[in-house]
């Protein structure tokens, strides 16, 4: 009994050290290698990479500021227009005018124009106020050309960026005569990199200018919503 039992633990001794001497015989495997976005950024080329982050740069700055102003625009006193009523009926347009500078709001300055015009034919009034009108959605629009131009630029550049890792590859096969992964790694590494920045660009500035768009819009509304409310009160009668 104790002979098998010996001979097992030579048996599990013999196994033992027979794996530890594979163990170190065989090739270390090598480590895995990690990589940062700056550095797979990179592999894009400046050239390209540059004007994309710089047009992503812009249309979030002008995605920013253009909220605020549109929010800021779409605001007005709930009571603007029954002060403006009273001081029109009461004859004190020197209030009136007043209260619509004082109010700052793209709404108040295109009623403060009709204001001015008050006692011409109500034509001229209604020509001066969409005159004013079409110069606040002049300002309220601006930036909005830039985000269009970005989102239909920004793909091209991707696709620029793509014909350029093509052409490296090729220029790579050509040099060492021999298709390999090592070979076509880095322009397959720009190829993708631009192609998947330009459409990342070009996706925020399209959502940017659909955002934009949609405020200016709703802006516009209420401009014209609350002008032809002020030229219905001049038709009132001023009440004894």
């Amino acid at each position: 009994m104790s002979l098998e039992l010996f001979a097992q633990i030579q048996d599990v001794a013999d196994s033992a050290r027979q794996t530890l001497e594979a163990i170190q015989s065989s090739p270390a495997q090598p480590t895995e290698k990690s990589i940062s976005v700056l550095e797979l950024l990179s592999f894009g080329g400046w050239y390209i990479m540059g004007p994309l982050a710089l047009m992503s740069i812009v249309a979030v700055y002008i995605l920013i500021e253009r909220t605020i102003t549109l929010n800021k625009a779409r605001k007005v006193d709930s009571d603007f227009m029954h002060k403006i009523r009273d001081y029109v009926h009461s004859n004190k347009l020197d209030s009136a005018r007043n209260l619509c500078e004082n109010s700052g709001s793209p709404v108040a300055r295109v009623i403060g124009r009709g204001i001015a015009r008050i006692g011409s034919p109500s034509k001229e009034i209604e020509a001066a106020m969409e005159g004013a009108g079409r110069l606040e959605v002049a300002r309220l629009e601006r930036g909005i050309g830039l985000l269009s131009l970005f989102a239909k630029l920004a793909p091209m550049f991707g696709f620029i960026g793509t014909i350029i890792g093509v052409i490296n590859i090729f220029y790579e096969i050509s040099l060492s005569d021999n298709i390999s992964v090592g070979n076509i790694s880095e322009g397959l590494y720009q190829k993708m990199v631009t192609s998947a920045s330009g459409l990342i660009v070009g996706i925020v500035s399209f959502v940017a200018y659909f955002v934009v768009n949609n405020l200016v819009e709703r802006v516009v509304e209420k401009i014209d919503g609350t002008g032809q409310q002020f030229l219905d009160m001049l038709r009132e009668t001023p009440k004894a």
